[in-house]
């Protein structure tokens, strides 16, 4: 009772101020959610960062309200920490690859300029759409959602260029006996 007390006073606070979207208690279950998704505990106040942002770009946009805002906050929360987690198997995934290139023996000057030229010349042949999402993919390092914002296609076109463009690319280096 004491605790209901608190709460819904603390709600009449932040009514009051507008400054807080999330009461205490809303934010203490996001926290929740974020820790049992697996956010570790140090970044467990972005996370409720996060969630109150988006909350308060809904409400800047225009749209309405989420009716059960406590329920909303925590599926915000759940995406958050999925999230986190890709963020981090990619972070991972990045590792190994540039641990494998360090093992790697570095390649002399000539075949690294053979290679950039190979690769260069690949690229002119690629008819322009191709040779557009490969730089952008590649060299520019834009995801696909990305690129297919920027171009106006559908991710799906976006991904069929990137596969026959490096198709072409891995068949050409192999052709000249590059690689």
């Amino acid at each position: 009772m004491l605790l209901r007390g608190r709460a819904r006073r603390g709600r009449e606070a932040h009514a009051g101020t507008g400054d807080d979207p999330l009461d205490a208690a809303q934010e203490r279950r996001v926290r929740a959610v974020l820790a049992l998704g697996g956010v570790p505990q140090a970044d467990l106040p972005d996370g409720v960062q996060q969630v109150r942002l988006r909350l308060l770009e809904r409400a800047a946009s225009g749209r309405e309200a989420p009716r059960d805002i406590s329920a909303w906050a925590a599926v915000v929360a759940s995406n958050l920490a999925m999230d986190w987690h890709r963020a981090k198997r990619r972070q991972e995934r990045l590792g190994e690859r540039l641990a494998a290139l360090r093992q790697l023996e570095h390649p002399s000057g000539e075949d690294t300029s053979v290679l950039s030229v190979a690769v260069a010349q690949g690229l002119d042949e690629l008819p322009d759409a191709q040779r557009q999402v490969v730089v952008l993919r590649f060299y520019a390092d834009l995801p696909v959602r990305s690129i297919a914002e920027q171009l106006g296609v559908p991710e799906g076109t976006v991904k069929s260029r990137l596969h026959t463009a490096v198709r072409a690319l891995r068949a050409r280096l192999h052709e000249d006996e590059v690689v």
